[in-house]
């Protein structure tokens, strides 16, 4: 088992295909774990607790944040977003996997404050019609919850630039492969492949 965790950062605009993107992959790969975050909002569809989120009242929420428990946490649309600081860590390194989290660009910030060494991703749709018709066809939110996410889109597709990597999100197929890519080309770097490497090292030793 590593004595380290990957930690892999997945923003994006809503609408831009974010979820169905993480979700792939970890159907792919059973070396990753996603990190459920904790929410203020409603549950939606089919969605459950403790499966897509963790869904809080305000007031836990609240008390949680005080008590320093996230390691980063937003307010998105009255909503608040929060990553525990510590099950899916510590999970993540008894288990000798990644951790996947799915964040807006204000909790990648901070996330990168506490992690430095945390790899993100920004996803971009191809472009704001597309996003706009990928919004209607979830069939979720009215217009003016749909106006008032491509207002927000426009503001969080200005921060790509203090991302690691940005992937358009064009097709889910090539998009998908592409993030896996970037997680085995992470697993690749040269810091990582320590512990792997130095047992062929001493073997030369002998």
């Amino acid at each position: 088992m590593s004595s380290r965790v990957g930690v892999f950062i997945i923003s994006a605009p809503s609408g831009s295909g974010k979820s169905t993107l993480v979700h792939r992959l970890l159907a792919n790969h059973d070396d990753l774990i996603f990190s459920i975050s904790y929410t203020t909002r409603a549950p939606r569809g089919q969605e459950k607790d403790g499966v897509e989120y963790h869904f809080v009242s305000r007031r836990d929420f609240e008390t949680m944040m005080l008590a320093g428990e996230f390691l980063e946490h937003a307010e998105v649309f009255e909503n608040y977003y929060g990553t525990h600081r510590g099950a899916s860590l510590e999970r993540a390194l008894r288990e000798g996997k990644d951790l996947v989290l799915d964040i807006d660009v204000q909790g990648a910030r901070q996330l990168k404050i506490a992690l430095p060494d945390a790899v993100s991703v920004f996803v971009l749709p191809p472009s704001r019609q597309v996003l706009e018709d990928r919004l209607r066809a979830r069939s979720q939110d009215s217009d003016e919850e749909i106006q008032r996410r491509l207002r927000g889109a426009a503001e969080e597709v200005k921060n790509y630039r203090q991302y690691d990597y940005v992937l358009i999100n064009r097709d889910i197929v090539e998009s998908t492969a592409k993030l896996a890519s970037i997680v085995m080309a992470e697993r690749l770097r040269r810091d990582r492949m320590d512990e792997e490497v130095q047992p062929i090292l001493d073997s030369f030793e002998q």
